[in-house]
């Protein structure tokens, strides 16, 4: 397995196990074990679990992020960027079957490492950001940091309680709540 490769899977394993049981639920050994290889050889690619929780926590963001496209641009499209990103929600949720990776830390906040808390904030600051962009696209710039958060927080919590009650209905019950 090529150097890269190794370290793909090693950032693909981490954030499944991050997003099925938290940032505690991983070593490095459990990672090798998965991946197949020694645990020195995660340890060649991240120092430190906190490096490696940053590591996953950037590239989830950056694949997350960049999976929307511009508000503008779905506009121009005719998509509705909200419900767009309600699908992406969804999506997750369903094909993944599994809580998104940031709101599992954004709960562990307080006991994460700061380099790791800090790239859960960032994932929460460029989701509210790319929210008031549609927002704005769509012509409603009244209140719409207060929309923004709002949607994000429904839709986070709406997965937290649709995975506590393995009902999707619940998250859509919660997504179909949203309204300008």
């Amino acid at each position: 397995m090529a150097q890269q490769d190794k370290e793909s899977a090693i950032l693909s394993i981490t954030e499944d196990m991050i997003r099925d049981g938290g940032y505690n639920s991983f070593s490095f050994r459990s990672i090798a074990d998965a991946v197949g290889i020694k645990s020195s050889s995660v340890h060649y690619h991240f120092a430190t679990k906190e490096d490696l929780g940053v590591a996953v926590t950037e590239r989830y963001t950056q694949k997350f992020i960049g999976s929307l496209g511009s508000p503008a641009e779905l506009i121009e499209k005719g998509i509705d960027p909200i419900e767009s990103y309600v699908a992406a929600f969804r999506a997750a949720l369903i094909e993944d079957s599994r809580m998104c990776l940031c709101g599992m830390l954004g709960a562990e906040l307080s006991v994460l490492p700061s380099r790791v808390a800090e790239q859960v904030t960032l994932f929460f600051d460029k989701n509210i950001k790319w929210l008031e962009e549609a927002f704005k696209a769509k012509g409603n710039s009244d209140a719409a940091r207060s929309k923004a958060i709002h949607v994000l927080s429904l839709l986070e919590g709406a997965m937290i309680s649709s995975n506590a009650m393995g009902d999707i209905a619940v998250f859509d019950l919660a997504a179909g709540s949203i309204a300008e």
